[in-house]
């Protein structure tokens, strides 16, 4: 079965169909780096004891994936709070969710949400 020829990179180097160029590699890992600077500490953004707390509780009354069924690992905000603290502690607005579903579909969405406005 024939596969697709490799691309060049800006670069100019070759990259195999499906691979990145070390230099896109490490380009995404300084712009992350980046961003995580200017980002607050999860206690600063209101993830502290008390959340810890809160989430465990939500996760023993609801302990499967509202998406899949699995088992519940992350307490999802379905409206993204932003810091306003009334919405982060609003349990209507708490979602059971698997680290799969949170770290892959709930995430694409969030982009592509951001994206339209």
């Amino acid at each position: 079965m024939p596969s697709k020829p490799p691309r060049v990179c800006g670069c100019g180097k070759r990259v195999p169909f499906g691979k990145r160029c070390p230099c896109q590699a490490k380009r995404d890992a300084e712009r992350k780096a980046r961003h995580d600077q200017t980002r607050p500490s999860s206690s600063a953004r209101g993830y502290t004891g008390s959340w810890d707390r809160a989430k465990a509780e939500f996760l023993r009354e609801h302990p499967f994936c509202r998406r899949c069924g699995e088992r519940a690992a992350v307490v999802d905000h379905k409206t993204p709070h932003r810091g306003n603290q009334d919405l982060f502690w609003d349990r209507s607005n708490w979602q059971p969710l698997c680290t799969t579903c949170h770290s892959s579909a709930k995430q694409r969405e969030e982009r592509r949400a951001i994206k339209r406005t």
